[in-house]
């Protein structure tokens, strides 16, 4: 495959910054795809083709790391090794919302509403739940639950589907960006309402504060993701290889369980800062 030959795990450790150009590239391909092909359902189809040209790298990574498991068992050292694969992950996520950001806010309306109709539509449903009067603490304990869901998802996903949860990251890449993209759009029209016109400048600060404005908590969120990710993932490849019959199928277990449970440490922080520290900057 094309797309596939772009870059593969070894060398992703060792140039993580190439997998933000590969995310950046990945995505708009599929957002051309899903505008040229597709009459209907073009905001699942952008997913759907993204997810289809890393699935590759995903499961290769994932065989990679499972093998690391089997070889050494010094924890320390394979949290080491498994933060190189979660660190060109998170490039990788940063290249799809990058990119998904930049198509919302310079395709035209009609179109940006068709190519992120599901989005927009998840937004508003997170908005209802999140401004019913809840207090902050209460918002606290209801988005670190609903994201702990997420990341049950990305284990269930990456057990059964092996790279499965790219899936979800994906999906979750492409909401942030409409959100960010709605941000930028409603600023940019008080700023255009307010002075006549936009310079450079404005477009420059509302851009950068739109993206500040998720980022802060979305970066620790993702990492989560990717850690129940690469966890489930490591399992599912070990029950397919059969190396569960095995002695060192105990460390792969081990391991594992130390990612979901640094997963959820990571949750914790992005809910945290979600709630109490993005609300008093932005």
């Amino acid at each position: 495959m094309t797309l596939e030959s772009l870059i593969n795990p070894l060398k992703a450790e060792r140039q993580p910054w190439d997998m933000f150009f590969v995310g950046l590239v990945y995505s708009s391909i599929a957002v051309l795809l899903s505008l040229l092909i597709f009459d209907d359902g073009k905001s699942l189809a952008l997913v759907f083709l993204t997810v289809l040209a890393t699935v590759p790298i995903m499961y290769n990574t994932l065989k990679i790391e499972e093998k690391k498991d089997i070889k050494f068992d010094k924890e320390s050292f394979l949290l080491k090794e498994h933060s190189k694969a979660i660190t060109f992950f998170v490039l990788l996520f940063i290249g799809f919302l990058v990119s998904f950001t930049l198509w919302y806010i310079f395709l035209p309306s009609t179109l940006t509403h068709e190519l992120f109709f599901s989005q927009q539509q998840a937004i508003t449903r997170i908005n209802k739940i999140v401004t019913t009067g809840f207090s902050s603490t209460d918002t606290f304990f209801l988005i670190l639950m609903n994201n702990m869901r997420v990341l049950f998802f990305c284990l269930l996903f990456a057990f059964f589907y092996g790279a499965g949860a790219i899936l979800i990251l994906t999906w979750n890449a492409s909401v942030i960006a409409t959100a960010i993209g709605n941000f930028f759009r409603t600023q940019l029209e008080n700023v255009v309402r307010e002075v006549g016109s936009a310079s450079l400048s404005a477009y420059f600060h509302i851009g950068t504060l739109s993206l500040m404005r998720y980022i802060f908590h979305a970066i620790p969120e993702i990492i989560a993701y990717f850690f129940g990710g690469l966890a489930g993932g490591i399992i599912s490849v070990a029950v397919i290889r059969h190396d569960f019959r095995t002695k060192q199928f105990q460390n792969i277990v081990l391991d594992s369980s130390l990612l979901i449970l640094l997963a959820i440490v990571f949750l914790i922080i992005a809910a945290f800062i979600e709630v109490f520290i993005t609300p008093v900057l932005f």
